[in-house]
């Protein structure tokens, strides 16, 4: 616990260090990313014709594959796949753009943290980093998929073996439906951790592709549990700030269908506050990258030889 509170003190230092640079990166380049986020994230399938489409392709594929259809656990998952494969779709645009070119910035700033003033890289190195973070981000969405449906594929042949037995009473469906929760939760953590680091070793050591997601897993082996602790006050309050949005601009909207010039104010602010938080989540994973890596020396791990023996095991 006490390496997690250090390093987010040093990510806190960072950002207060250098605000003005990371918020005006915050305002120009994430928010147009955050402002298509929360507002695809908190779309209902009862009032978009797409996402009303997808909702029921997915509810399908779920009967199909003899998931219960009484599960809650499986409803909500229904409506957070289609609002999260809407929502990737929709601010892929801005994904591949503005919002690498943002994390580039903010590693090449927070990089030689802590340092007394900063001067504004040339644009050129950041479309070097730019190259770097695009096959990276490309491999992480991948990623990310297969891990969905490696989880998928669990759950089906689970589900599908306790029904061949004849095992499928609600007590059962409910603590299934709980493990499956939790699985999957544990999944989809693991993998964006490792995800979320691979962006900044990219950065820090100039290489792309798969590269910096073996480097990552290497990195993280065995403080899997600081870097989730890490990462969960960035997630957490990025889940606030959209569940707000929802509740101070989503939920009038559908009372009234109509915008004052407040919510319309309010709207910008709750997305430039999500467009920080980016900025902050950045800043963590890079603090975490530097403290793996010099956990790494301290212990005497060689991390390139490790990593060089990783990559003999996965071509064998």
């Amino acid at each position: 616990m006490g390496k997690v509170i250090k390093t987010l003190r040093k990510s806190i230092n960072a950002f207060l260090h250098f605000y003005h640079s990371l918020a005006s990166i915050a305002a120009i380049l994430i928010f147009p990313f955050s402002a298509s986020v929360i507002l695809s994230q908190s779309l209902s399938p009862s009032y978009f014709p797409i996402l009303r489409t997808l909702y029921h392709r997915i509810q399908l594929l779920f009967q199909a594959a003899g998931f219960p259809a009484s599960s809650q656990f499986f409803s909500l998952l229904n409506l957070k796949l289609s609002q999260t494969i809407f929502s990737f779709t929709a601010t892929l645009p801005f994904t591949l753009t503005l919002l690498l070119l943002a994390k580039a910035s903010v590693i090449l700033i927070v990089k030689e943290f802590p340092c007394k003033r900063f001067t504004p890289p040339p644009f050129s190195s950041l479309l070097r980093l730019f190259s770097f973070l695009l096959p990276t981000h490309l491999f992480n969405s991948f990623i990310i998929l297969s891990a969905n449906a490696a989880f998928f594929s669990i759950i089906f042949l689970v589900f599908n073996v306790f029904d061949a037995l004849h095992i499928s009473s609600v007590n059962v469906i409910l603590v299934l439906s709980a493990g499956s929760a939790i699985f999957y939760s544990i999944v989809l953590a693991n993998t964006m951790v490792v995800c979320n680091l691979a962006i900044v070793v990219a950065a820090m050591e100039s290489c792309g592709g798969y590269l910096p997601i073996l480097k990552a897993c290497v990195l993280i082996r065995g403080r899997e549990a600081t870097a989730i602790t890490l990462a969960l006050p960035a997630n957490l309050a990025m889940a606030a700030i959209e569940a707000l949005f929802q509740y101070r601009i989503m939920k009038p909207w559908k009372n009234s269908r109509s915008f004052s010039v407040s919510v319309i104010w309010e709207a910008f602010s709750i997305a430039y506050m999500h467009s920080l938080l980016i900025v902050i989540d950045v800043i963590i994973n890079c603090m975490l990258y530097k403290s793996c890596r010099k956990s790494s020396w301290e212990s005497g791990v060689d991390y390139h030889l490790e990593l060089e023996l990783e990559e003999e095991d996965l071509e064998a």
